[in-house]
C-alpha cells in the first residue's frame, strides 16, 4: 500500500514539473496554480509513503524516477535534446533506484 503512495507521489511530482514548463510557455496563472496543487499532492503522498518506507529510499526513488521521467517526457513532448550522456544518466538513475528498492529491510 505504501509503495502505491510513493507511485502517486512520483506521478504528481512529474505533473507538477511538466506544469512548470507549461507556465513558462504560456505565462498563465492556470498552470501556475496547477504547479502548486500538484506539488502539495505529491508531498502529501510522499508523507504517507514514508510512514513505512525508509525516508532515504523513498526520497531517492521519488527524486530519481521523477528526474528520469521528466528528462524522457521533455524529449518526447517539448522536443528537447536527448544525448548519449542523458541516456546514460537516466539508466544509472533507474538502476540506483531499483537497487535501493531491492535492499533487504
Amino acid at each position: 500500500m505504501y509503495w502505491w503512495f510513493l507511485v502517486a507521489a512520483i506521478v504528481f511530482e512529474i505533473l507538477g514539473t511538466m506544469a512548470i514548463k507549461q507556465t513558462t510557455l504560456t505565462n498563465s496563472y492556470y498552470w501556475g496554480s496547477l504547479v502548486i496543487a500538484f506539488y502539495i499532492i505529491s508531498f502529501t503522498f510522499l508523507g504517507f509513503a514514508v510512514k513505512k518506507i525508509d525516508i532515504g529510499t523513498a526520497y531517492a526513488i521519488w527524486a530519481g524516477f521523477g528526474t528520469a521521467s521528466i528528462a524522457i517526457l521533455s524529449w518526447l513532448i517539448f522536443k528537447e535534446h536527448m544525448t548519449l550522456q542523458k541516456i546514460t544518466a537516466i539508466v544509472l538513475i533507474i538502476t540506483g533506484s531499483v537497487i535501493l528498492k531491492l535492499q533487504p529491510t
